[in-house]
């Protein structure tokens, strides 16, 4: 096979090796070399006429395209979109699975359910990161051996806090922040650590959020506490206190219905919506006949496609909801000189994804097929189960920050050009969409969803694959992303707004 059409709509389809200039592609003969994974015209196209892929828009001739042309950046232009939206149209019954499935757990005593049993360190203010990631590397693997069930201490520090505004967006964001890794499930313990004087107060976050200090949940200031090495010397002696309590932590039997999938995508390539999204999707739709939870984001990269999803969100508010966040994004790059056509990336283009239109298609498959439940801010609370959407920027892990936020205690992470991404406390499983990479970076992709295109492996049999991974993963199973100790760096709250 040296091509995929998609849908008999489509004016493209796509090469699956390259081919070179005089190759046969539907009794067509190509004009040009086509790298493996770019576009070749089926027909026609005048200048200002619309190119077809998934049988929508992804752009527009910029100049005149014969059969058998590379379809790319050199002849195809973006636009914003202008759409008439439709709400609640394409809901579809979601059958509750024959069996129940479930995964070995850490259950907690809000009734939340770990999927790992760390110890964190959370920063109020990018003043007081030395000093959490001091207190964090203490704990060695020989110093955390005689307490088997604790999966690690983890810092997760960050290069804001102070100079900004003491109210709105990026204050609240970083806030939810915060507060969603203090109560995470898959933290046993929590200590806070600030400096003492910055904007964004630990006082005001236990207040906020009625959060009561414990055994398990404990805060300091280095200016209070009376300097760094102090500050470092009183927070290894609190989570020792804390270290024989969250060993007493067990894995039990638990529905899969406990489980929330972070639904990410990056380093992506064409194959991303012919294989592993599509993939992902289905695992999607799995976990909500479960009654378990799948949260897509990335706001700027479901551009041109979230006309969709309003067709599959559960009431009309929740598409008005996602339409609204659209808008921001609009205005937000506008005010800020960009473009919602700033992905895809360099290296989304040399992996054919010419527009963000076409990327959006693509990522937009991680979500399956069930009704869109829910719409949530950066970093909110997921409280609603089955398919969800999470407001959030395209760089993974400003998203993915915001997804364990909200509660997710797995990421499942889609790559066509590959990724070396992980993240903590929820592990990363990370899916490559074609063969050739997941041989190549072997040591960091967990499925191969290539074997769609190399092996005739269908959507629905490597979705199953993915999700029956969930479960595992969910039950103690190591990624290769966390056998090579990825995620300590990886949090990073979104800063919106001034720095001041």
């Amino acid at each position: 096979m040296d091509f995929v059409r998609l849908d008999r709509a489509d004016t493209v389809v796509t090469a699956t090796r390259s081919l070179s200039a005089g190759s046969d592609v539907e009794r067509i003969a190509t004009r040009s070399t086509i790298p493996s994974g770019h576009k070749i015209a089926t027909q026609a196209m005048g200048v200002g006429d619309p190119v077809r892929k998934y049988a929508q828009i992804i752009g527009y001739a910029s100049c005149e395209i014969l059969p058998g042309d590379h379809v790319h950046t050199h002849n195809v232009e973006f636009r914003n979109t202008d759409t008439d939206y439709e709400f609640s149209t394409d809901l579809r019954d979601v059958a509750p699975a024959t069996t129940q499935d479930y995964f070995m757990g850490y259950r907690r005593e809000n009734g939340a359910v770990g999927t790992r049993n760390y110890i964190a360190i959370v920063t109020s203010v990018n003043c007081s990161a030395t000093a959490a990631r001091m207190i964090a590397d203490h704990f060695t693997a020989d110093v955390l051996a005689a307490y088997p069930n604790v999966d690690g201490v983890a810092a997760f520090v960050h290069g804001t806090g102070c100079g900004m505004a003491d109210s709105g967006d990026g204050f609240e964001a970083l806030q939810r922040v915060m507060w969603g890794y203090a109560k995470h499930p898959n933290h046993a313990g929590v200590l806070m650590v600030g400096l003492g004087c910055e904007m964004n107060q630990i006082d005001w976050l236990l207040e906020a959020y009625g959060l009561k200090q414990s055994e398990t949940f404990q805060t300091m200031n280095i200016q209070k506490v009376a300097g760094l090495r102090q500050t470092v010397e009183l927070g290894i002696a609190k989570i020792k206190a804390m270290l024989p309590i969250a060993n007493q932590a067990r894995r039990e039997k638990c529905p899969a219905s406990h489980l929330m999938v972070a639904l990410q995508c990056g380093g992506s390539d064409a194959w991303s919506g012919v294989t592993a999204n599509p993939a992902l999707g289905y695992a999607c739709d799995l976990l909500t006949a479960q009654g378990a939870t799948g949260v897509l984001a990335e706001t700027p990269e479901i551009y041109g496609a979230e006309h969709l999803l309003t067709r599959r969100a559960a009431t009309p508010a929740e598409g008005e909801r996602l339409v609204g966040l659209i808008k921001w994004w609009e205005d937000y790059t506008a005010r800020n000189k960009g473009s919602m056509d700033n992905n895809p990336s360099p290296g989304n283009k040399a992996g054919g994804l010419t527009t963000i239109l076409e990327k959006s298609l693509g990522a937009a498959a991680k979500g399956g097929t069930s009704p869109l439940t829910g719409v949530y801010k950066y970093a909110e609370p997921v409280r609603s189960r089955g398919f969800t959407f999470m407001d959030s920027p395209g760089y993974d892990p400003a998203s993915v920050t915001g997804q364990i936020a909200g509660g997710c205690n797995l990421v499942c992470f889609t790559t066509g050009r590959g990724s070396a991404f992980g993240s903590k406390p929820a592990p990363t499983i990370k899916v490559a969409t074609n063969s050739e990479m997941a041989k190549r970076m072997s040591e960091d992709m967990d499925i191969d969803a290539g074997e769609i295109l190399s092996k005739g492996v269908s959507v629905e049999d490597k979705g199953r694959e993915i999700y029956n991974m969930f479960l595992r993963v969910a039950s103690g199973e190591v990624t290769k992303s966390e056998a090579q100790g990825l995620g300590d760096y990886e949090f990073v709250p979104w800063q919106i707004g001034a720095v001041m």
